[in-house]
This record gives structure tokens, C-alpha cells and sequence, in this order.
């Protein structure tokens, strides 16, 4: 059994400090679901407000349709996988998953079914014996998981859980993690400020800044189409030529910059004249012929993938080449000329 949840212009302040500005989203049933942002946005406080740990000041949580006002963190259809994931480490594997179920008063055989069944959805149906500090990283993310799920919540919630693994282990655990909750069918929300977990394991994602939500999208849209220059630096890396939009049309905007004159997207439907911040991913910069011209100054080597730093009218700019593009990396101390090929014309910000 999975819900929806509902943030109606939630507001959470400490004292005079706004930590959740009008928080306005509903989450479907079953989807996958991140906060992004740096530290300090916002994004865990909305969290503890939805597992019931902090009350908002205005606004309402709902899941399922139901007012969580007054409603404590032990009584909500809710489960929570903190960032140091609190097993207990002198309990067996078995006894941490089902350790819920104990404080509910289930009989010790239907502990052991429930228990059984968690443990092969987590692929530890052999580890159940173990104590938890005889585990990997990995494996102790996967206990933590299932004792989450032993008690049947509606909605799963994971403060930053893969912060602590190294890089490998984190993305393997992403994709664990996706695998486990497309299994479960359960509403996921996953709080983080890794921009590639985001990315790769969510069905949308909620940008924030400085307690206010940016933008809601899928991956693609948010990388892709970014609707503020906050979403557009915070995720991935970007090239930021400022200038004005000398030209609109159908959606696009002309932007005349100090390396010449470029179309992007205009989202926020700036008018000619406009003071105007294009955004050039690094992907989006390619070697072309009678293009802008740059001098190449570092090359990356990166199994497959190229990073190049150029330098442009006196302007860094980092250029990416994949291994499948077919083009033969440049040298440092290089001349060459790129183009762009897709950019996105923002206002630009104070």
C-alpha cells in the first residue's frame, strides 16, 4: 500500500529564520522523489516535517488525503532511513529488520516470515545471522532498508542514506536502491545534494534554494531546461556567457555576448534589451569550423569521457567530448573554434 503526499504552501520558521518557504508539491503514489540542494536549503526540514518531527508553522502536510496536523512521527504511515542509518550493532541482521515489528507485538513466527521475506527482496537472505558491524557499507544500507519497510509505511523517507559510501558503492547502491523500490511499488522521497543520485534514481526531483522550491521536473527537464540560473549552475557544470538579448522568437531568445551573438531558450520570456546570462552546457560546446575561436589550455582524460579547458576572449570555458563522438581530442597549447549547440537565456541575477 503506497499514498500520495501533499505539501500545501508549507511554511517552517525557527524564531526569525525562514528554513521552508511556501513549499507547494504533491507527490504522487509509488514515485520516486528528491529534494536537491546545497546545504542549508531547506530540503532535510521539509523531510522531518513530513515524517511528523517538526510541525509546519503555515501550510499543511497531507498523505493519503489526510491532514497530518497534530499527528506524531510514530503515528504517520511513515518510515524514516536516517543519514547514519541507527542500527543497532550489537543485534543480528534479522533482528534489526524486524525489531518494528517486536515493538508492534507481532509473535516471533510472523516476525520470521515478515523478516525472511525483506531479506531476500534485499538480496540478504543468507546474512540474517550476522551482526550488522560484520557487513559492508552496501549491505548495512540494505538492512536499514528493510527494517524501514518491515512496518509497512505508506511513504519511505531517506535523509542523504549514500552520503557516507565511497563512489563506487554509491553508485551501485543507486541503482540497488531504484531496483528495490520499483519492486516495492512504495512512495520514495529522498532527500540529497548529490546532483548525479538525483539524476539517475528519481522520477522528479525539486531543486531548492535558500528554503524556497526552484523548480520540479524530471532529470531531463531539470538539466535540460533549467528555469532559473540557480538551477541552471547548481546542476552540472555550465558555462555562464553574460550578455543582452538583442532578438525573440518562438520561444528563443538571440543573445549578443562578448564572444559573439548565440539562441537559447528563453523560458522566462525576456524582452529584446534584456541583461541576460546564457547557459552553455559543456556538451554543448563543440569543435566546428569558423566558430568561436579558443585556446586550449588542460585535457582530461577520463576512461570515456574528455574534459578540455579552453580560454576564449580571455574567458575560461570547459568543452566535453564523449568517447563516442568520434572526434579526436585536441592538445593543450591548441587553437581550435567551437560552436554551441543548445543554451538556455536566463535573466541574469545580481
Amino acid at each position: 500500500m503506497t499514498a500520495d503526499v501533499h505539501l500545501d504552501a508549507v511554511t517552517v520558521r525557527f524564531g526569525p529564520f525562514t528554513a521552508v518557504d511556501n513549499a507547494d508539491l504533491r507527490i504522487a503514489p509509488g514515485e520516486f522523489f528528491s529534494f536537491l540542494g546545497p546545504s542549508g536549503c531547506g530540503k532535510t526540514t521539509i523531510l522531518r516535517t513530513i515524517s511528523g518531527f517538526i510541525e509546519p508553522t503555515e501550510g499543511a502536510v497531507r498523505i493519503g488525503g489526510k491532514d497530518m496536523a497534530g499527528i506524531g512521527a510514530n503515528k504517520r504511515p511513515t518510515a524514516l532511513i536516517f543519514q547514519n542509518l541507527a542500527l543497532f550493532p550489537m543485534m543480528s541482521v534479522a533482528d534489526n529488520v524486524g525489531y518494528g515489528l517486536r515493538v508492534r507485538g507481532q509473535s516471533r513466527r510472523q516476525r520470521q516470515a515478515r523478516v525472511d521475506e525483506l531479506l531476500h527482496l534485499v538480496a540478504l537472505g543468507d546474512q540474517g545471522h550476522k551482526k550488522v558491524d560484520e557487513l559492508s557499507g552496501g549491505q548495512r544500507q540494505r538492512v536499514a532498508i528493510a527494517r524501514a519497510l518491515a512496518v509497512e509505511p505508506q511513504v519511505l523517507l531517506l535523509d542523504e542514506p549514500l552520503s557516507a559510501l565511497d563512489l563506487k558503492l554509491r553508485q551501485h547502491m543507486r541503482r540497488e536502491l531504484r531496483a528495490i523500490q520499483q519492486r516495492v511499488g512504495l512512495t520514495f522521497i529522498y532527500i540529497t545534494h548529490d546532483q548525479g543520485e538525483a539524476l539517475t534514481m528519481s522520477d522528479r526531483i525539486a531543486v531548492m534554494n535558500r528554503g524556497r522550491i526552484e523548480q520540479v521536473g524530471d532529470g531531463r527537464t531539470i538539466y535540460d531546461d533549467p528555469q532559473t540560473a540557480f538551477v541552471a549552475s547548481f546542476v552540472g557544470e555550465t558555462n555562464i556567457l553574460p550578455g543582452r538579448v538583442v532578438m525573440v522568437a518562438d520561444g528563443k531568445a538571440k543573445v549578443e555576448t562578448s564572444l559573439g551573438s548565440f539562441v537559447g531558450s528563453n523560458p522566462r520570456g525576456m524582452a529584446e534589451g534584456a541583461a541576460a546570462s546564457l547557459f552553455v552546457r559543456p556538451e554543448a560546446l563543440r569543435p566546428v569550423v569558423g566558430g568561436i575561436e579558443a585556446h586550449v589550455g588542460s585535457v582530461a582524460y577520463e576512461g570515456n569521457l574528455t574534459h578540455v579547458g579552453l580560454t576564449a576572449g580571455g574567458k575560461p570555458l570547459a568543452m566535453l567530448l564523449g568517447a563516442g563522438d568520434g572526434m579526436a581530442p585536441p592538445g593543450p597549447g591548441e587553437t581550435i573554434h567551437v560552436g554551441v549547440t543548445h543554451a538556455v537565456a536566463l535573466p541574469a541575477e545580481a
